[in-house]
């Protein structure tokens, strides 16, 4: 009570001091429900840019009717502005409010715990749901509490401030290296969104998608993880070497790799091994399963934060329960995969299948929505659907072997329409197309 009481009343003496409490501080932190409808009124006149001293907070506490009485309120905010012991020990105040908070939060948590585990048989769920419960506390989220919309628009406005800034590239979606299709998304991968990425069997999407994950972790430094149940970790790494060498992939099969290409293969591990790239061959995992391994190396200080997650492919997916049908377990896994996206607030890109009826009774193959595999709910929980197509897969005669097509089918947060793209299938790697022709 007392560092709440000197958070509020170094505001009433010292304005300079509550962007830092802003910053750092909620009003669902404060203990005493008044002192944290106090700071939400702070909040509101320090985001409408008013001034925030003794009468302006006096006069918005009385509109708010947080005190029964104007003399009640003029009491109180004399109280706590006179017994700030120290305005320099403000951070140190703030510090132990978010502790306490804390510390109330885990009490809480073990509280859930206890009373799930009488009532739910399942020792898998039980361990989800609290590892869930300790992350949350430990990013600082708090996901039973309802959040006021001051808190929100503060957010909002930092956030704004932050992709208007000179270092906005920092906080726009996460490029994917292919120029073109980032204009089309709005700036990248979007944080929290989830992307089905959507062929055939051979079009090229696991190829895609270690190219993202190489342009994402080697250009952008920022950590991927890719989750691979149909192939090895070597076979990844021989697809990203084989793409970043420019070797071959016959000749990672064969061994037959010249002198320079033991040269080009040696600089192209360097630069890779120094990047953030994590890999897992896990067969038939669930995403209880994807996510502690995520958590694992989120709370390793010395590691930044997973900032991509890249999975391959859904279909090969399991929930570890038992359901009624296909359909309805891939429903609960896109379900899920969403949920994760926006708790762990990472762009998810999960690789699909598509039906056979792209390649029946069409003459035109461009996959569409219609043609993902299993379940509609795969359309319906994603924030953006691309499909690749390749003429040539098709028409090796008429069909242009080095181009291809990446249709965004789905965008939640812009258009949709369809990229073109170079394939250098020796090396299983695309390219913007103008790239290319540079080259």
């Amino acid at each position: 009570m007392e560092a709440e009481q000197a958070v509020l009343g170094a505001a009433i003496l010292e304005a300079e001091i509550i962007p830092q409490m802003v910053e750092n501080l909620r009003p669902e932190m404060f203990y005493a429900r008044q002192n944290g409808e106090i700071f939400s009124e702070i909040v509101r006149l320090f985001t409408s840019s008013a001034p925030v001293d003794f009468v302006t907070l006096l006069a918005a506490v009385q509109d708010a009717g947080i005190f029964s009485t104007e003399e009640e309120a003029k009491v109180y905010l004399t109280q706590i502005a006179e017994t700030v012991p120290s305005l320099s020990h403000v951070n140190t105040y703030i510090k132990i409010i978010g502790e306490k908070y804390r510390i109330r939060q885990l009490m809480q948590a073990a509280k859930t715990i206890l009373e799930q585990s009488a009532e739910e048989p399942d020792a898998d769920m039980l361990l989800e749901s609290a590892e869930q419960k300790i992350y949350e506390i430990r990013s600082g989220r708090d996901s039973n509490a309802l959040t006021p919309i001051s808190s929100v628009i503060i957010d909002t406005y930092a956030h704004l401030q932050e992709i208007s800034g000179p270092n906005k590239e920092k906080y726009l979606g996460i490029p994917t290296g292919f120029t073109y299709l980032d204009k089309m998304l709005t700036g990248g991968l979007g944080r929290s969104d989830l992307m089905i990425l959507a062929a055939r069997p051979g079009m090229g999407k696991t190829s895609f998608a270690l190219n993202i994950a190489t342009n994402v972790a080697k250009k952008r430094k920022i950590p991927v993880a890719v989750f691979s149940l149909e192939m090895t970790k070597d076979q990844l790494v021989s697809r990203i070497l084989s793409s970043e060498a420019g070797i071959s992939s016959q000749a990672f099969r064969t061994g037959e790799l010249s002198t320079n290409d033991w040269e080009f293969l040696a600089r192209a591990s360097e630069v890779l091994a120094r990047s953030h790239m994590y890999l897992d061959d896990t067969s038939n995992i669930t995403i209880p399963e994807m996510k502690a391994k995520i958590r694992r190396v989120n709370q390793d200080p010395s590691k930044p934060d997973i900032g991509v997650i890249i999975i391959d492919y859904l279909q090969l997916m399991s929930t570890g329960k038992r359901t009624e049908s296909r359909v309805q377990e891939i429903s609960e896994i896109t379900r899920n995969l969403k949920i994760m996206a926006k708790e762990l607030n990472v762009p998810i890109i999960a690789l699909s299948q598509l039906s056979r009826s792209a390649e029946k009774n069409r003459t035109d193959h461009r996959p569409m929505l219609s043609d993902l595999r299993d379940s509609g709910s795969i359309e319906q929980d994603a924030d953006e659907v691309l499909f690749l197509y390749r003429e040539a897969y098709y028409d090796k005669e008429e069909g242009d072997s080095a181009m291809a097509e990446c249709i965004v089918a789905k965008n939640r947060h812009g258009e949709v329409g369809t990229v073109n793209l170079a394939w250098d299938g020796a090396h299983t790697r695309f390219t913007d197309v103008d790239y290319a022709h540079d080259a």
